[in-house]
């Protein structure tokens, strides 16, 4: 979300964060768009009238370069032809100051239930699938039971299978805050994962992989092979 009032910044990452949201944020205009274009999101939040590149120029450059993502705006104008503009340029919704926090997190639901015909709505890495929409896991068609940090980090590096991710890079994204090189809460929530996604006889068939000395990422699932006419 971008949002350069840090008092309902902190009021709107609560809110979230207590209905199992995983949140970033950020209060200037050109650090949302490196994040838009570099992470992959379910929904952004984009306040029109930040510091640097606005919410409208954001979302203009992302429906340009064919970035589905759904996209809620936020201002504390009632301008139609703000309003009429943002819709015109690809936003899914609109939202006006003040708002409550039910309402931003209904709305939410709703862009993401919209987008959940696109592909992106599901992961699928062999014998896993994570439908992002219902943000549900199953393994060979059985629900896991996920807590909300599992899910996050589950999602990080099923996304970007075969690219490894560091400590540090997992911790600021799943937890959103520095590595500390003394702690081992990456390693220890890896192995929760890896405990839960077992196959139905308890054998790991190591769909995270540890890179020794940098971190983790998923197992590269390979294309399947051309069969003979």
């Amino acid at each position: 979300m971008m949002e350069d009032d840090k008092k309902l910044a902190a009021l709107v990452r609560k809110g979230l964060e207590s209905q199992g949201f995983m949140v970033d944020f950020c209060d200037h205009g050109d650090d949302a768009y490196a994040l838009a274009t570099t992470r992959v999101y379910d929904a952004l939040v984009l306040d029109i009238m930040v510091p640097g590149r606005d919410g409208l120029s954001i979302l203009r450059n992302l429906r340009d370069q064919r970035l589905t993502v759904p996209v809620i705006l936020v201002t504390a104008r009632s301008a139609l032809n703000e309003r009429l503009e943002g819709l015109n340029l690809g936003a899914d919704d609109y939202l006006s100051k003040p708002f409550y926090v039910d309402e931003l997190i209904a709305r939410l639901h709703a862009v993401t239930r919209r987008a959940a015909g696109h592909p992106l709505a599901l992961l699928q890495h062999g014998p896993v699938s994570i439908n992002l929409v219902a943000r549900e896991v199953r393994r060979d068609g059985e629900i896991v039971e996920l807590t909300a940090r599992e899910f996050a980090l589950l999602t990080y590096l099923l996304r970007s299978p075969g690219q490894t991710f560091t400590r540090a890079q997992i911790c600021e994204h799943v937890w959103n805050y520095h590595f500390d090189p003394g702690t081992n809460l990456v390693d220890v929530y890896v192995q929760r994962l890896r405990r839960k996604l077992a196959g139905a006889d308890g054998s790991d068939d190591s769909l995270i992989e540890t890179i020794r000395s940098v971190g983790y990422r998923a197992r590269a699932v390979p294309a399947p092979s051309a069969k003979p006419l």
